[in-house]
């Protein structure tokens, strides 16, 4: 083989080096490409969820039923007189309604206080009496058997004073009996016994302190967990008895679970459902604007 020259030998030199590197240059760009990692993905907690519920407005702390006193046969007295009505405010101490049995009583304790006023008059008179005895006896004009007849008048009718001043006591305490007093400052709520009525196991009227307003919600058991004392809550009124919303916090959960109460006017709602009370404070202002509203059907929404 004749030899090669140099720029000959040169220029094979290179086709062969460009050939080798386009041979590697593609198989370079042939080869499989690892597939890009997937990003992590992180675990997400899921979002806390709010609790609805139905519930009603009441008095807080306080909604009270009055009765008659009994009478002596274990039967209650008639109103006679009904002095409120339902959604009147009341002040403590005020009377709400009189019994038939309160002109007896009121009688009584007028006999009994004229008894008094009799029988002080004649102590009065057998205290002088005695006296002027006393002066004759000294002086020897009467013996003193004449004496100790005019003193035995006198412990008597001061026994007989005794007995009437107890007697007097005894009306006065009876005479409350014939008048049914506000036990607190509220409102009537309900009146079960008007005039001529005798009242019966519902008494004659419920009372509630309506300046302190707070909400119940029946809370369905299954729900109960996402429900805690101190939660916000929203509440609105199912049949727009008042506009907007009223704001709380859970005051306290009864711990018992029972049968729901307040049903919704949704036909299809369950109506044996086992629910849990929540009792919601209301915000002041909130109170303010529906103290008159006790037994609004609510709704209420426990915030997450």
């Amino acid at each position: 083989m004749p030899p090669i020259s140099g720029r000959r030998g040169l220029v094979v030199l290179s086709a062969v080096l460009g050939t080798v590197a386009v041979v590697a240059l593609w198989s370079w760009r042939s080869r499989p490409q690892p597939e890009p990692m997937a990003a992590p993905i992180s675990a997400q907690s899921p979002q806390p969820r709010g609790v609805s519920a139905l519930g009603r407005l009441n008095p807080a702390g306080n909604v009270r039923r009055l009765d008659a006193p009994s009478g002596a046969m274990g039967s209650s007295p008639r109103v006679e007189t009904l002095l409120v009505e339902e959604g009147d405010r009341v002040e403590a101490g005020q009377v709400l309604a009189q019994f038939d049995t309160r002109p007896d009583q009121l009688a009584d304790f007028e006999v009994a206080k004229a008894t008094i006023a009799t029988l002080e008059q004649r102590q009065a008179l057998l205290q002088r009496e005695v006296q002027r005895y006393e002066r004759l006896l000294r002086s020897g004009a009467i013996s003193a058997e004449t004496l100790d007849v005019r003193k035995i008048k006198l412990l008597t009718v001061q026994q007989e004073l005794r007995k009437a001043k107890a007697e007097l006591q005894r009306q006065r305490i009876k005479l409350p009996d014939g008048e049914l007093v506000a036990p607190f400052s509220g409102t009537v709520l309900e009146i079960f016994a008007r005039p001529g009525e005798r009242p019966g196991s519902d008494g004659v009227l419920s009372i509630g302190r309506s300046d302190q307003m707070e909400a119940v919600l029946e809370v369905y058991e299954s729900d109960i967990g996402r429900v805690r004392v101190g939660q916000r809550v929203l509440l609105l009124s199912e049949n727009g008895g008042f506009d907007g919303e009223l704001q709380g916090r859970v005051r306290r959960i009864n711990p018992l679970v029972q049968q729901r109460d307040v049903l919704s006017t949704d036909p299809t709602a369950d109506t044996d459902a086992r629910v849990v009370e929540v009792y919601v404070t209301l915000d002041p202002a909130d109170a303010r604007r529906v103290r008159q509203l006790t037994g609004l059907k609510l709704i209420g929404r426990l915030q997450p």
